[in-house]
């Protein structure tokens, strides 16, 4: 792309990172991407219901998935043998929304209406008076008596939660409050123009059968996402269906130093994890010994993390007892392993100062920031901070750190739950601003941060724990 002279130069890493939030609205295009860029680094897709033992070499690529929306890769050194320790970055790809109802067909003063349900802890007021879409996954019946669940993000703007007038509501503008449940319904359209819609899409499917939705929802719904992924509405079966703001992931600021997105909790730490895998597996720095380097990316942090594709799941330890399938290996694969939990943390406001201690106010583009928490909401400790600095000293990086205030809450990440398997563990994330709301804004030069250190660790990791005793 030609930049115009005296525009700003955009870092590398951080416009392919707007590439690839763009094109993931949901968890389960976040992992069909990350999956699509491991492949082309080499990486081999492999399934948990299969033997692996005569699959896994020395020397080789793997990554597999898990209910679409989680995933793990992982490569074996050239001289691995069970026992070695595993390197692993642990990020989360899901992000708070809004999420459609099993039941969705709704109607009010002449509009068609969704229902929608609230995921996470979301900054909720920030998602009004936006163009939103759907995007998710559809389970399909195929030709024959087959089903399959299809990916679909539709790229235009489809639905809008409109604010109330001032005028209707004088106090609004001091004090907005709303109704998540009466109050936060999106419009899809009118009634009006669905009374004048051709026959075929107007009128709602006969079918009475236990698996049908036709009449769970409206029918204008249903052909819309039929036309879009070119099936009959009486083939959609169900789904999982997100809405997501329509506007792009672009880079901001005087000099480019911002990109203002969302999802960027934690879209930036996955990103970053998938990059530094593949790049090292790609390159003569591949391990010949030492660690399994491995990258696992969860679904549901955001709402506690405790489901099949969540880190307090059966992923890692399912992962790790694979690898080394007795008692006493696994043991020693555990003490010779640390993680890296990897998630967006909180960079100073320059209007809400007071909201940071004093000696604790990350910058965006400041480095990475070490989380600390003597609660243990954050899982680092001396051992896992002198790590990340010797392993960020040695890519030239910086370091920041984060405790929060004693008068306030702590937030927490996949690290502590992680950490009970007896993983040596340490919260790390890059500052950013406005977390949860559905434009953040976050440093543009923290996502090749990110890459440096996860790259470090993989290539430096075991080489470092060796010079180090500790018990």
């Amino acid at each position: 792309m030609h930049v115009p002279a005296g525009f700003p130069q955009s870092p590398e890493a951080a416009a392919r990172f707007l590439q690839f939030v763009n094109a993931s609205p949901t968890p389960f295009h976040a992992v069909r991407n990350a999956a699509l860029r491991l492949e082309r680094a080499g990486f081999i897709s492999i399934r948990e219901k299969d033997d692996w033992e005569a699959t896994l070499q020395p020397g080789g690529k793997y990554y597999f998935t898990r209910n679409q929306s989680s995933l793990l890769a992982f490569t074996i050194p050239q001289k691995w043998q069970p026992g070695a320790g595993v390197s692993i970055v642990g990020t989360h790809v899901d992000s708070p929304n809004l999420r459609i109802r099993p039941v969705s067909k709704r109607s009010a003063s002449g509009y068609i209406q969704v229902g929608i349900e609230t995921y996470g802890g979301g900054i909720w007021h920030s998602w009004f008076d936006r163009d939103l879409s759907i995007a998710g996954r559809v389970v399909i019946a195929e030709r024959g008596s087959n089903y399959t669940p299809r990916l679909i993000k539709i790229d235009r703007p489809l639905l809008r939660i409109p604010t109330l007038a001032i005028h209707l509501d004088r106090g609004a503008a001091d004090n907005f409050k709303f109704n998540t449940e009466t109050e936060f319904t999106p419009i899809l359209g009118l009634l009006a123009s669905d009374l004048n819609a051709p026959a075929d899409k107007a009128r709602s499917s006969g079918n009475n059968a236990a698996s049908s939705i036709q009449h769970n929802h409206h029918p204008a719904l249903l052909s819309l996402l039929a036309e879009e992924m070119g099936v009959k509405p009486e083939a959609i079966h169900d789904f999982e269906l997100h809405l997501y703001d329509t506007q792009p992931s672009v880079l901001g600021g005087l000099n480019n130093e911002f990109i203002f997105s969302p999802r960027m909790d934690n879209l930036v730490s996955s990103f970053a994890a998938v990059e530094a895998l593949s790049d090292i597996a790609s390159s003569s720095l591949f391990p010949l010994e030492g660690n399994v380097n491995c990258i696992a990316l969860f679904n549901h942090e955001e709402i506690g993390s405790v489901s099949t594709c969540g880190a307090e799941s059966s992923l890692v330890p399912s992962l790790l007892q694979r690898l080394s399938p007795t008692p006493a290996l696994l043991a020693q694969s555990i003490a010779k392993s640390l993680l890296i939990s990897a998630d967006m943390g909180h960079a100073v406001h320059p209007n809400y100062e007071r909201k940071h201690e004093d000696n604790h106010k990350p910058r965006m583009n400041g480095g990475v920031v070490i989380k600390t928490n003597a609660k243990q909401r954050y899982a680092s400790d001396a051992i896992g901070t002198f790590m990340v600095k010797k392993l960020l000293e040695r890519k030239g990086g910086k370091v920041q750190e984060f405790e929060v205030r004693n008068d306030m809450s702590c937030g927490s990440t996949v690290g502590p739950m992680l950490s009970k398997l007896g993983l040596r563990t340490v919260d790390v994330g890059c500052g950013m601003l406005s977390m949860h709301s559905i434009r953040e804004t976050a440093g543009s030069h923290d996502v090749q941060h990110s890459i440096d250190l996860f790259t470090s660790f993989f290539e430096e990791f075991a080489t470092l724990d060796a010079q180090l005793t500790i018990d």
